[in-house]
């Protein structure tokens, strides 16, 4: 096949090779020998410059397959063949590709128009750093005269397409792969944003200006549209670029908008907004001009224009029109004057104005839904609120609405959230239909606005109808819930997603109902604890009359609500009060009548009944015990004999008033070690004894009691000297050591288990009593193995399943021992292992065959040499050294190939 730049090829072959490329498409579609087809197709792109056969293939075929791989090859060899192309026949290619698609512009074949676009674009990036600025020019004058409409409908449609492409072409994410250095793509896209952008942007506004009148004033569907919704997509395209060049930096920008801090810290994986930082050459474009006044008047007008039609609301133009306005609302930084924030201030209340009529009033638009109207316009109205309160403050977002309406955005709101809940309540169906988007994106809202600024941690604090707003969505949020958790028992197919969903995968929609129910924290905690109090009296004097199912799901969820509410996950660390708590109910200071005390009390009582047989077969369901082990885990984490510290932890802001620190000390000493604080603890060991005992198969409860709440318990040093001295302790740690029902215990349970009694005995008085204790749990696993090891028909009785069994759960509590180590107990365990080191090597030899066991046993010894090797003496180390390499030349006599891999790990 002839190149482009020798231009040998004469007609007979170019129609040659077309026919060739011709049927070897058709083959790929009718799949006749598609391997030897894609095989000629390669061929025309490795072929060294095959330009002149590939246009003319564009020019003159009539499979617009063959036309698509035609532009494919051009764009392949131009590519790998940059640098050797001269600089006029590198012009020459992007020419012709612009051409083509302004001479095809009407053409049905559009994805081969795009495929053109595309590869003019990759060409003119490739050779961006080369081209002098006037041959640039040169370029964008032929586009720019199809833009603005010079030439016609079509091709002002397919200019716009063209600057999509390349502009895609630019942004770092959508960029092809061209074998270049990164350097190249970032000094081409700083280039483009610099020099060209804001341009184009321009160019895109005049093209939708150029038809917006013809559109309104038509009846009919004409083509104008197509060029209005493809250039509004354009500058929503521009507008989503990630700006770099702002020469003032953002955080130099009004105090009361927070874009950074809010985009860094607070924003949710739910719903994505794109914050918009053009910087302050753009103010003329974007702010000055009436470009967003232009944009809501246009909207405003189709809308009123097509209010009939149902449809249109999901049109193209509708939605390319609704995404560029939400768009703006996500504007921010140095574009804005630093005027005390005013500019943008007005800039959000013309926005506001324009969206209402989406979503307010609720009540209406969510009927007009629910009868069949179009839901995405009220979805984009949530956006838009959304997009507001990640670049402002919950003060300004809310006075926003105050200049135009009685009443504040956080009102309107609350109001939208409770009749968006309303719905889902309605409608009730596991399908996720509008109102759980529209609940998530405004969850999500609520979220930003309630996230303190300062990355406190607390809560912003609300005005007081701000207050009234997030009380009245939170009680409308719980009374969901429990709907939900009601209608989950009658399901009837009995696999609802309510009763499938894990504790996790609710987590963030409930830390968001935290988030809400702490900005009104004393009317959400008396409001948890009444409903808490019906259902246990329901309980009560329903028991053994009325089926108490749907109760039970009910508390399952209360439960979950509850923890986030009261406690933050804490992230590796000891979480603290949260600052709500903290610095409300100033005016309690008898702990017993603390509204947070009431309601944990309450909750801990009505645990407590599980350790009653008879209670635990008709109430306490594995589920319900799984919120309930989850729940103390949580609670003890944060409010369980607190640490003096925390007790007088204040958030930055905060003014330390007398009454609220003895109200925040009523609280936290009420479950302190000198009160409450050991007979709660002993409640808790004692449920948690009770559920490894009385639960038996149940994984995901038992995972809860070993890896959360017990291990929360072993935390901290000043709870463990409570522990330790406490009888129900002492009965946990002999049922590990002899009830058989512990030893069916997963895998992970059992070294949880073990890791958490090990770790407890830093409680004890001193190492030698530290000691003692750990040599006290674990005599019993390493006599056994040496027994073991020492009967003479090992070989035989080894391969028992019962056996096999015994050994792999004490490798497993071993190991969850060894993981235990720390200087007060490290003598314990290192004696722990020296007194197995030949049973291990014995079993290694009887178990080469039992792969599983093979894995404990190695797994059990690095843990132990990782926990020790820092603590030993030159001899004990001389001596673990010694035993490794024993073991690993009996590992390697049965297996050679993975010894190997070990050695060289």
């Amino acid at each position: 096949m002839q190149g482009f730049s020798d231009g040998g090829a004469d007609l007979a072959q170019l129609q040659s090779t077309m026919r060739t490329i011709e049927v070897a498409c058709t083959s790929i579609q009718m799949h006749i020998n598609p391997t030897a087809a894609e095989a000629t197709i390669l061929s025309l792109a490795q072929s060294p410059q095959p330009y002149k056969a590939c246009q003319f293939i564009l020019e003159n075929s009539q499979v617009a397959n063959a036309r698509f791989q035609a532009v494919a090859a051009i764009r392949d060899a131009a590519i790998r063949e940059w640098s050797f192309l001269s600089n006029e026949d590198r012009r020459s290619l992007i020419s012709f590709c612009l051409c083509f698609i302004m001479q095809h512009a009407s053409s049905p074949e559009g994805y081969v128009q795009a495929k053109v676009s595309s590869v003019a674009a990759q060409l003119m990036k490739r050779g961006w750093l080369e081209f002098t600025a006037a041959e640039k020019e040169a370029f964008f004058y032929q586009v720019k005269q199809a833009i603005l409409g010079a030439h016609g409908v079509d091709v002002q449609f397919i200019g716009v397409n063209f600057l999509e492409s390349l502009i895609s072409e630019f942004s770092p994410s959508t960029s092809s792969a061209m074998g270049l250095p990164r350097e190249f793509h970032e000094q081409c896209r700083t280039s483009l944003e610099l020099n060209y952008l804001k341009t184009f942007y321009f160019w895109a506004r005049d093209a939708a200006l150029s038809v917006t009148n013809k559109i309104i004033e038509s009846d009919a569907v004409i083509p104008e549209v197509k060029v209005c919704t493809a250039a509004l997509r354009l500058m929503l395209q521009i507008l989503n670029w990630e700006f770099r060049h702002d020469t003032n930096s953002t955080k130099a920008s009004i105090n009361v908008f927070s874009a950074v801090v809010r985009h860094d810290n607070a924003s949710s994986k739910r719903s994505e907004c794109v914050l918009v930082q053009p910087g302050p050459a753009w103010c003329d474009v974007l702010i000055s001009s009436g470009h967003v006044g232009w944009l809501l008047g246009l909207y405003a007008a189709l809308r009123q224009k097509f209010s009939c039609k149902g449809y249109w609301l999901d049109c193209p133009i509708a939605v390319s029109a609704r995404k560029l306005i939400v768009q703006f609302c996500s504007l921010t930084g140095s574009i804005f004057a630093s005027d005390n924030g005013k500019m943008q201030e007005n800039h959000m209340l013309q926005l506001l104005s324009g969206i209402l009529q989406w979503i307010d009033p609720p009540d209406v638009v969510s009927k007009a839904i629910e009868e069949g109207k179009c839901e995405s316009e009220m979805l984009d109205g949530c956006r838009a609120l959304l997009s507001i309160a990640t670049v402002t403050t919950h003060f300004v977002f809310d006075q926003l609405l105050k200049a135009i309406r009685p009443f504040g955005t956080l009102t309107l709101l609350s109001t939208l959230m409770c009749e968006v809940v309303k719905v889902l309540m309605t409608n009730n169906t596991d399908e996720e239909t509008w109102s759980w988007e529209a609940r998530d994106i405004l969850l999500d809202t609520w979220t930003i606005l309630l996230v303190p600024m300062d990355g406190s941690g607390g809560n912003a604090l609300l005005p007081p109808e701000g207050k009234h707003a997030a009380a009245n969505i939170f009680a409308m949020i719980v009374e969901s819930e429990l709907k939900v958790a009601s209608a989950s028992v009658a399901n009837d197919d009995g696999d609802s997603d309510y009763l499938q969903a894990s504790i996790s995968a609710m987590d963030e929609r409930l830390s968001s109902y935290a988030l809400i129910a702490r900005a009104a924290i004393d009317i959400t905690i008396p409001l948890l604890t009444r409903h808490f109090s019906e259902r246990f009296v329901r309980l009560d004097q329903g028991r053994g009359i009325i089926d108490p199912t749907e109760t039970l799901e009910e508390l399952y969820s209360l439960l979950l609500i509850t923890g986030h509410v009261l406690a933050d996950e804490g992230d590796g660390e000891t979480p603290l009060v949260p600052t709500a708590i903290q610095t409300d109910f100033v005016d309690i200071v008898e702990a017993e009548k603390h509204p947070v005390v009431v309601l944990s009390a309450s909750i801990i009582r009505f645990a407590e009944q599980s350790m009653d047989p008879e209670v635990r077969a008709t109430v306490f369901s594995p589920r319900l015990m799984e919120a309930v082990i989850w729940f103390l885990a949580r609670w003890s984490h944060t409010y369980l004999m607190p640490l003096e510290e925390s007790k007088c932890h204040l958030s930055h802001g905060y003014d330390h008033q007398h009454q609220s620190i003895h109200s925040r000390k009523a609280l936290l000493s009420f479950f302190g070690e000198h009160n409450q604080g050991q007979i709660v603890l002993n409640i808790i060991v004692r449920i948690s004894t009770m559920t490894l005992m009385s639960y038996p198969g149940e994984k995901d409860l038992q995972g809860l009691t070993c890896h959360h709440l017990l291990h929360t318990l072993v935390r901290r040093k000043n709870i463990c000297h409570k522990l330790v001295s406490l009888d129900s302790w002492r009965d946990l740690a002999n049922a590990f050591i002899n009830e058989k029902v512990l030893f069916l215990l997963s895998s992970a349970n059992q070294r949880s288990l073990a890791q958490t009694l090990v770790l407890s005995a830093s409680g004890l008085r001193n190492s030698e009593a530290s000691n003692q204790y750990v040599r006290g749990l674990m005599v019993h696993m390493t006599t056994y193995l040496v027994e073991l090891s020492n009967k003479k028909n090992l070989k035989s009785v080894a391969q028992q399943p019962d056996i096999i069994m015994s050994v792999s759960c004490f490798l497993e509590r071993l190991r969850g021992a060894a993981s235990a180590a720390e200087p007060r107990t490290q003598r314990a365990v290192y004696e722990m292992g020296i007194s197995v080191m030949n049973p291990v090597l014995l079993l290694l030899e009887v178990y080469k065959h039992e792969s599983a066991v093979i894995y404990l046993l190695l797994k059990f010894i690095v843990d132990w040499v990782d926990g020790q090797i820092s603590y030993l003496e030159a001899q004990e180390t001389a001596s673990v050294i010694d035993f490794c390499m024993r073991l690993l030349q009996l590992y390697s006599s049965h297996n050679i190939g993975k010894a190997l891999f070990h050695i060289a790990v």
